[in-house]
């Protein structure tokens, strides 16, 4: 009897049968939690073009870009999912062949312009040293980010936020140039930062010459000068890409002949950008004394009106336009030089790529700006004095920036990019922090109005080779910069004898 009233141990084993299940379920759900949050977290962490989790630029501050936490997590997740879209190549290996055979027996090729010699020269440092993987290294202490093109395919490695789009259009430009000359554009390894000020001052980094892409220069830095984002078009500001802003522009230079402009200069610009130039060309108001007229532009009030008091095609109606560097150099040269009116240009002390081929005198006209507005008042009294002349003075400016046209642009990318890819003394490889950026990639990311630039300038494959460029000839390089001393050394003695002449 007492043996049959024990009860056998069968409800420990179904404890024990449940309890097994509710463990491994458990496991499973921490695992899949603790993976969702390490996803969550490399989402998050990884650095796109969009900018949305970079910091910027430490030497060249500016306010990061805002979002709130569900905005930062949409637009993470978003630009997660738009970096790792496969990029397929473009055009396939016998397609770039082809092309290259056709470009190589092509008896079409055409000069260069002149101005393309100072390649040359901004890459002398390195002609001796070549560029070392020390180089590289170093350079990206003050870069922004790194683009690396192996095989037709672009790696960008990012490190720094640049102000508004100007890294994703850099780049767009880059990938329009891979388009354009498919299976031609060399292995390359660049550090880019995209802020406006040089930094590598030869004198500092004189024992070790960096090499630094940029969107200006100074003879005194070795910063490279190289075609600025808003060619391919400046969505905050509303500028559309190069080809469509120079057309409108030009054709409202022709709404009222030379006789029928104000007879004044005309300035329209943000002067609170830390430019002393600027501010004091604020002074110069007064279109009786001075012969000018200064306006300030506002941005944020332009904007809510549909930019419609800021038409560059608008703005040919005077004689004379004026231009000041801002915090440095400044993307309004070529819309200035672009209206046909004699260009006044201030005393620059930045070059881009392309400014170096204006000569004074010839396609612009130099202001002083140790005395400013006497300057530009004898500058519009002897154009008024010699319309014809000045006419003819200004239309020599809108023809150098009628040449240089997209193919034009991309000519200079190639030829830049392709003499600085040989001498680099190593293999270039993405480093394992890069990621590699297309142009469906890349629009995947843009927002609508980037979006729409960024398709406005798109390209296709040339039907010709670009341009030869000429050899390095640093003799007339340097007869070039004297002939430029000499003209503004010529003007400043015309006003100093107060006798306008020819």
């Amino acid at each position: 009897m007492g043996l049959q009233q024990r009860n056998p141990p069968q409800p420990l084993r179904s404890r024990r049968t449940y309890l097994l299940p509710s463990i491994v379920s458990l496991s499973i759900f921490s695992l899949a939690a603790l993976l969702l949050y390490k996803v969550d977290d490399v989402i998050l962490r990884t650095k796109t073009l969009a900018g949305h989790n970079l910091d910027p630029t430490p030497w060249h501050v500016f306010p990061p870009k805002e979002f709130d936490e569900e905005a930062r997590r949409s637009i993470a997740y978003k630009a997660f999912q738009c970096s790792y879209l496969t990029c397929p190549s473009t055009f396939s290996l016998a397609e770039q062949r082809q092309q290259q055979a056709f470009f190589e027996s092509s008896n079409q090729v055409e000069q260069c312009p002149e101005f393309f010699r100072w390649i040359h020269h901004d890459l002398e440092p390195w002609t001796k040293t070549r560029i070392t993987t020390t180089h590289i290294a170093e350079s990206k202490n003050f870069a922004a980010f790194r683009v690396v093109i192996v095989g037709g395919r672009l790696f960008v490695d990012l490190y720094y936020d640049c102000v508004q789009s100007r890294a994703m259009f850099t780049i767009w430009g880059l990938l329009q140039l891979l388009k354009k000359y498919p299976g031609m554009v060399p292995d390359v390894d660049m550090m880019f930062d995209c802020m406006d000020k040089p930094i590598l001052n030869r004198t500092e980094h004189g024992s070790l010459p960096l090499p630094l892409f940029r969107y200006c220069t100074t003879g005194d830095h070795f910063d490279i000068p190289f075609p600025d984002w808003s060619f391919w078009g400046w969505p905050e500001t509303n500028l559309r890409p190069w080809n469509e802003e120079f057309r409108d522009i030009k054709k409202g230079s022709r709404a009222q002949s030379w006789i029928q402009k104000w007879p004044q200069a005309y300035w329209k610009g943000n002067p609170d950008v830390f430019s002393p130039i600027r501010q004091e060309l604020l002074n110069c108001n007064h279109s009786t004394r001075w012969g000018a007229q200064i306006m300030r532009q506002n941005w944020m009030e332009e904007a809510k009106s549909g930019y419609e008091q800021s038409k560059l095609s608008n703005q040919c109606k005077h004689r004379y336009k004026i231009y000041a560097e801002g915090y440095s150099w400044s993307v309004s040269l070529k819309y200035i030089l672009s209206c046909g009116s004699v260009t006044l240009i201030i005393s620059p002390k930045y070059e881009d790529f392309f400014s170096r081929g204006l000569f004074p005198k010839k396609n612009y006209w130099p202001v002083s700006s140790t005395d400013l507005c006497p300057s530009i008042k004898f500058a519009v009294d002897w154009g008024n004095a010699n319309p014809s002349e000045a006419k003819q003075l200004g239309k020599r400016g809108q023809n150098f920036m009628e040449s240089l046209s997209m193919d034009r642009i991309y000519d200079y990318m190639f030829h830049l990019i392709s003499e600085y890819s040989k001498l680099l003394d190593f293999k270039p490889s993405p480093p394992s922090s890069a990621l590699e950026v297309c142009l469906d990639s890349l629009l995947c990311l843009a927002d609508p109005k980037s979006k729409q630039f960024l398709q406005r300038s798109t390209t296709s494959a040339s039907p010709t080779p670009p341009c030869k460029l000429q050899n390095a000839d640093s003799n007339l390089i340097r007869n070039w910069m004297q002939q430029k001393k000499k003209a503004i050394t010529d003007v400043e003695t015309m006003k100093a004898q107060k006798q306008p002449a020819g």
